[in-house]
């Protein structure tokens, strides 16, 4: 059994693969780490590799608890990754992409594929039909539209995201809404023109936790799967063990 477990900027998740298949995943908020895990291992003691992504600074205490149960390696740029990685900074690609972009490689191996992650940040992964990454974008995500007009407004309130009733506002609150939700949504069907229009038969993958805002509203066709950057980073840790 492995174990991957992926520390975000808002929650923290994990998940159980056995034969590559998840058995078990979960996610909980960074306080609750030593009690989470500690009843994980009971539940699931034949785990015997873990990996550990990091979007921030990992505190060492949450590796060597790990640690104290199996095999863990710490996903960094220097990590071994299945693809040809032609990002001209490599060493400032954050370990979510890096796993984002080994799920894509697996998935559609001699395809074009484009991965859009939205979470705190949009990302924007590809993926080419011939196994190099070779970049993609970073946009502010939902919630954080919604901070930045409160915070940099003198009377624009702090919402939280919800679904439209219309794009078109008809009070302050629902015109932010529309700005933000219709607006991401339309920001992502522009991207993926774009892409299709240098990539043939591009497969775009959406994941992330706030990409059900927007997904019914997107014109190009795309395949979701919330649980894709956790199946690369057991990718990655079955190809750095083995």
């Amino acid at each position: 059994m492995n174990l991957v477990i992926d520390i975000g900027n808002t929650l923290i998740k994990y998940a159980v693969f056995e034969n590559r298949r998840i058995i078990y995943d979960h996610s909980f908020e960074s306080g609750l780490f030593l009690s989470n895990i500690k009843e994980l291992f009971e539940k699931y003691p034949r785990i015997n590799h873990a990996i550990i992504s990091s979007v921030g600074k990992l505190d060492r205490k949450e590796r060597d608890v790990v640690a104290l149960f199996c095999r863990v390696h710490v996903l960094t740029s220097q990590s071994k990754v299945p693809f040809k990685n032609s990002y001209a900074t490599p060493t400032t690609l954050g370990v979510d992409r890096i796993a984002l972009a080994t799920a894509a490689y697996y998935q559609n191996t001699r395809g074009n594929t484009l991965v859009i992650d939205a979470g705190t940040c949009i990302t924007y992964d590809m993926v080419n039909n011939a196994g190099e990454y070779v970049g993609g974008a970073i946009s502010p995500g939902i919630r954080m539209r919604y901070n930045a007009m409160h915070n940099q407004t003198a009377g624009l309130p702090l919402l939280e995201p919800e679904e439209l009733l219309d794009f078109i506002g008809n009070s302050t609150e629902s015109c932010m809404h529309s700005g933000v939700i219709n607006g991401v949504a339309q920001e992502v069907d522009g991207v993926i023109d774009q892409y299709q229009s240098r990539f043939q038969d591009l497969t775009v993958i959406l994941t992330g936790g706030d990409s059900h805002f927007f997904a019914k509203r997107l014109k190009n066709t795309i395949f979701a799967n919330s649980k894709f950057l956790l199946e690369g980073l057991n990718c990655l840790l079955e190809y750095n063990t083995n």
